[in-house]
């Protein structure tokens, strides 16, 4: 394929010539155009892709105990990845070695090793001052004064405690029903149910006094 070259002359010059694709049909306006001016620069667009970031979110859910633990999921490219759950905030887990550093020897026999103090020893038994009764393991409220009376059994005894802070499980002879702190697991004794006491719920919580320790109703909790 060839090119075709015409020479034409004009007033303000002696000639002019241009050039021209044969595939083009030659006309007066694109012999007359100007020629499109050629770009002084080139510019070119770069794309990067990025990963998409993860999305997290925290998904509440119902643990041991009726303690409410975080699930993490992360969304990556719409995959959900499942993370490991974390403990649920004011619950409590330690060593063996860490719960001795911090309990006398008795507190640990009957919180850690669900050993029982001698009836009308405890402290608790034969007191009624108004205020909570925490764990003394690890400072939870268990129980409000308001909910104590004199069963006459030589421990101290409720008849509900805190509504989610305490756990029942059966004893593995079936003969009684134990009562733990459900942030720490803390032993603090059995639950008797249908004894005929003049109470809202008719049950008795039966509780050492050395699993409680009891903050006044006038003190900061604070402190």
């Amino acid at each position: 394929m060839g090119l075709h070259v015409l020479r034409s002359s004009s007033p303000l010059s002696s000639s002019k010539t241009i050039i021209f694709n044969p595939t083009t049909t030659p006309t007066l306006t694109n012999l007359l155009r100007p020629p499109n001016p050629i770009p002084t620069s080139l510019f070119k667009t770069h794309f990067r892709a990025f990963s998409p970031k993860p999305i997290t979110t925290v998904i509440p859910t119902i643990g041991f105990g009726g303690s409410l633990q975080k699930r993490e999921r992360s969304f990556r490219g719409g995959i959900v990845v499942a993370m490991a759950a974390q403990p649920a905030p004011g619950s409590v887990q330690k060593s063996e070695q860490e719960w001795r550093a911090v309990l006398s020897p008795e507190q640990f026999r009957i919180l850690r090793q669900k050993g029982t103090e001698y009836p009308g020893t405890g402290v608790y038994d034969k007191f009624f001052e108004e205020g909570v009764y925490n764990c003394a393991g690890c400072g939870t409220p268990l129980y409000k004064s308001t909910t104590k009376f004199n069963s006459g059994c030589g421990w101290p005894a409720f008849y509900e405690g805190v509504p989610g802070a305490i756990n029942s499980t059966p004893d593995p002879d079936g003969m009684r029903v134990e009562i733990t702190c459900a942030a720490c697991g803390g032993h603090l004794g059995h639950v008797f149910k249908g004894e005929g006491f003049r109470t809202p719920t008719d049950e008795r919580h039966c509780v050492n006094s050395i699993s409680l320790k009891f903050t006044p109703a006038n003190s900061d909790p604070s402190k």
